[in-house]
């Protein structure tokens, strides 16, 4: 595969496009991820290609660039190895995740894990994640606001899996997991993308607080999906956070794991579910009251709405 292929990211349809610069820069985000993982040492370069070219919603990425240009920002181009790194910390996350989870499917396509074995997996993840060191080398202090979030997310997936391990799997202890492993990521992209085109502080900050709150609803949608969803729909294994004892409708049952899906889905939990994500993007909206009309603002609330109508 090329290094200068370009995939294209799957989003769901959207009534309104996005801006036409914004679009070429997250073109150019695919194709620069693909061209820092390039290695001689093959099986990390193919197991990197395969999880990259696959694609994915790249929602991450989208919001540093939307908010880069939401605040007035010119030239998308200088925030592309930002959004790349962003989505690189998520990927390299997610080929972790598999080998935790025995995932075999992920984007639609046999997961790192089924494809090279565990050992091959951790050394991928661990590989993508160097390579955001060398993207975001120039971008000095910018660092520390990314690796607070990488922190945060490595903090989230460790209290998930105790929490699992101890019994201890509260609706407090869910929104603290949730809180780290997604929604600092995405705070952090916000932030990041203002800060880039040197928003004002209050701009600033309303866009960390608007990806914090869309990364919240994100991941409760996520988890309601993994419950009600299959493989084909989700485009990775269905059923491993249910399984784990994992989600927000995990939470409202007490029953054993193995008649859960069942229950939940004969009461309200999946409504109620549905409703705390749609008061989550409802919240994040309004921080954009502060920003400036757009056509990128516009992206951002349609980005905001997608993640409680989207069906994968």
């Amino acid at each position: 595969m090329s290094t200068h292929q370009t995939v294209q990211a799957a989003v769901p349809a959207s009534s309104h496009q996005l801006p036409e610069i914004v679009q070429n820069a997250l073109d150019r985000v695919e194709s620069l991820m693909l061209s820092v993982v390039e290695s001689d040492v093959t099986v990390l370069r193919d197991a990197s290609y395969h999880i990259l070219s696959a694609g994915g919603k790249r929602v991450r990425p989208r919001l540093v660039l939307l908010a880069y240009s939401a605040v007035g920002g010119k030239d998308p181009d200088f925030a592309t190895p930002v959004a790349a790194a962003v989505e690189l910390v998520h990927t390299a996350s997610v080929v972790h995740d598999d080998i935790n989870d025995h995932g075999i499917v992920r984007r639609g396509r046999p997961s790192v894990n089924a494809l090279w074995g565990r050992t091959f997996a951790l050394l991928t993840g661990d590989f993508l994640f160097t390579k955001v060191y060398e993207l975001m080398a120039p971008f000095k202090d910018m660092n520390i606001i990314l690796a607070d979030a990488t922190v945060a997310l490595v903090e989230g997936e460790t209290l998930q899996a105790s929490a699992v391990k101890e019994n201890n799997f509260t609706r407090e202890v869910y929104y603290k997991i949730i809180a780290r492993k997604t929604a600092a990521l995405f705070r952090a992209a916000g932030e990041l993308g203002a800060r880039l085109a040197h928003g004002q502080p209050e701009q600033t900050e309303a866009l960390a607080n608007f990806g914090y709150n869309v990364g919240l609803a994100f991941q409760i949608i996520d988890d309601v999906l993994d419950l009600t969803g299959d493989t084909e729909q989700l485009g990775k294994t269905a059923g491993i956070d249910l399984e784990q004892g994992r989600g927000f409708a995990a939470v409202q049952e007490k029953d054993v794991i193995t008649s859960l899906k069942e229950k939940v889905l004969q009461g309200d939990a999946i409504h109620e579910a549905y409703e705390q994500a749609q008061q989550l993007v409802t919240l994040a909206i309004s921080e954009l009251d502060i920003v400036p009309d757009s056509d990128a603002k516009t992206s951002l609330i349609d980005l905001a709405h997608l993640i409680v109508e989207r069906s994968y």
